[in-house]
């Protein structure tokens, strides 16, 4: 039982079929087809399509200038995340302050950011010193939005940008309250929104991810430092109406997403409500048969909230349990269910003790919810009977090993 399988079918092959019999395999007209559409389903401006989220974020903090002030700079970062959602804050020379997590959503905690950056105001965090914060980048954690009203009212508060780690997170959306409209996730939440169109995410190109913003001039900077900072892209100098000629006007990245990427990526977007109402169906069935089961806490789905379910994680109720997370796993494993951890937090990781000197007890929620993570297999194509077997999996380990 595989912990993911990627839902591809006749329309991906179609449209890659046809840029391949095209000619034109890099960044081209597709490219421009899959932004323009994907900017109007998440209700954007603005999107430029790059070959990674990782991409993504990094180019939206070069592009609000992280690094390029005076003082030393820093970014207030979720330790419940990702490698790239800290790394890009190095990349520019800036420091990433990390933040513990909720106990709920396992997204940011806002108390805590509050707590760092009147820290950070003094001096006194650990292996940091004086630095001036001038952003956040939340986390969207298996496709669960964080309260955008709370967290945008704390950044106005500190003059602080916000950069959205989406990766999980479409399609995903908030409210404040039943009666008002759902605002999607990408549709001028933040300064910029970066998704990630991995192989395992919620629709795929094989690698890929895309910016999303309101602001003209940070997609036109973007967009311009994602290819070798050329003032004219490859399409524009290749095609019959182009220029052979070109100038570098900033030491730009290789980030360009190609046009059979992007192929697959149409044929995906055309899908992604099919495929979340699928996701769900399998998360509420899940929790409808793993409830009864009092080793396992099931993942939170917030009234106000639009769930992409890009992950079902668990929690094991480890005082019920005569085993630890690890070696749950390890059964699964032997019971050939594929699983997966969401994550280990960055302060555990060893770039983050030696280089910062964050502690665990910094983190108190993070450093004790990561211990009962595992998340499940769920993927759009997942059958009942795939499903029933890795439910079947999950209560047989729990009653063998419970207290």
């Amino acid at each position: 039982m595989p912990f993911f399988r990627p839902d591809i079918g006749s329309a991906e092959e179609s449209e890659v079929l046809a840029v391949l019999r095209s000619g034109w395999l890099t960044t081209g007209p597709r490219v421009r087809q899959f932004e323009e559409q994907f900017a109007e389903a998440v209700g954007g401006r603005h999107a430029v399509a790059v070959n990674s989220a990782t991409a993504a974020l990094h180019l939206a903090v070069e592009a609000l200038g992280l690094g390029r002030g005076v003082a030393r700079q820093a970014v207030l970062v979720p330790t419940m995340t990702f490698a790239a959602t800290a790394e890009v804050v190095r990349y520019m020379n800036a420091v990433p302050i990390l933040v513990d997590c909720d106990a709920s959503t396992l997204n940011i905690d806002i108390a805590d950011a509050e707590r760092k950056i009147a820290q950070a105001a003094r001096g006194e965090i650990p292996g940091v010193g004086v630095v001036e914060v001038v952003g956040i980048i939340p986390v969207h954690v298996g496709g669960v939005m964080v309260d955008m009203v709370r967290l945008r009212e704390f950044s106005t508060a500190h003059d602080l940008w916000i950069v959205e780690d989406a990766a999980h997170a479409f399609p995903a959306a908030w409210r404040s309250s039943a009666d008002e409209e759902w605002t999607s996730c990408g549709s001028d939440t933040s300064a910029v929104t970066c998704f990630s169109f991995y192989a395992n995410k919620t629709i795929t190109t094989g690698e890929g991810g895309m910016a999303v913003t309101a602001d003209r001039r940070l997609a036109d900077r973007m967009r311009l430092m994602s290819l070798h900072g050329l003032s004219r892209d490859a399409w524009n100098r290749y095609n019959s109406g182009g220029s052979w000629d070109y100038q570098i006007v900033e030491p730009g990245m290789k980030y360009n997403l190609t046009d059979i990427c992007a192929a697959i990526g149409i044929a995906q977007l055309r899908r992604s409500e099919e495929m979340r109402e699928a996701r769900e169906r399998l998360a509420m069935r899940y929790s409808a048969q793993l409830g009864h089961i009092t080793e396992i806490e099931l993942p939170p789905w917030p009234d106000n909230r639009l769930h992409a379910w890009h992950l079902y994680p668990v929690r094991l109720q480890l005082d019920r349990l005569r085993i630890d997370r690890n070696q749950f796993i390890e059964k699964l494993k032997s019971a050939e269910v594929g699983c997966s951890v969401h994550w280990r937090p960055l302060h555990l990781h060893p770039y983050y003790c030696e280089q910062f000197g964050w502690m665990p007890e910094e983190f108190p929620t993070a450093s004790r919810e990561w211990k009962r993570l595992i998340s499940l297999p769920l993927f759009p194509s997942m059958t009942t009977d795939e499903q029933d077997f890795v439910v079947e999996s999950v209560a047989a380990i729990c009653a063998a090993c419970r207290r």
